[in-house]
């Protein structure tokens, strides 16, 4: 778990992290460098869930060696079944991490969602859904071992 106390803002007290795959720890099907060390060291504080239409067939090998709870959804309505998983969760104790517009409903559900712009893009509603947006997945993943950038960014 991990908490964090924003001025002028919430207190965050974070137990489950949930990531989009493709666009957000993925590019083309192929994990990011840098992405199976940082899972690897926050599933030590947080539960790891990735979410995914495995669209590349890969998620499942790809994530072998990351501690995390992996997810394949259905073909159509994936922005909901990623809302009904983070709401089984407890959206107050969720963060969540994604790119697309089907990943909107569950950046805004969450305690804390952030959007991230990779190669793929990102759409204009998950960005406007999110609380903090990053350029880079490896970033949005240093802001829990770095809480200090969450509040720099949200404290008012």
């Amino acid at each position: 778990m991990i908490t964090i106390d924003i001025p002028s803002y919430k207190r965050l007290t974070i137990e489950h992290l949930v990531l989009d795959y493709n666009g957000t720890i993925a590019r083309d099907g192929k994990i990011l460098d840098g992405v199976k060390e940082r899972l690897t060291a926050l599933a030590r504080q947080l539960q790891i869930h990735v979410l995914t239409a495995d669209t590349f067939g890969a998620a499942r090998s790809n994530l072998q060696e990351v501690p995390c709870r992996l997810t394949i959804l259905p073909p159509g309505k994936q922005d909901k079944g990623k809302l009904s998983f983070v709401r089984s969760l407890g959206p107050d104790h969720t963060a969540c991490i994604g790119n697309g517009m089907n990943d909107r409903l569950m950046l805004s559900e969450a305690a804390l969602g952030i959007a991230v712009v990779l190669e793929e893009g990102a759409s204009a509603r998950a960005i406007s859904s999110a609380d903090i947006v990053c350029t880079s997945i490896i970033s949005a993943l240093d802001m829990f071992t770095n809480p200090l950038r969450i509040i720099a960014t949200l404290r008012s």
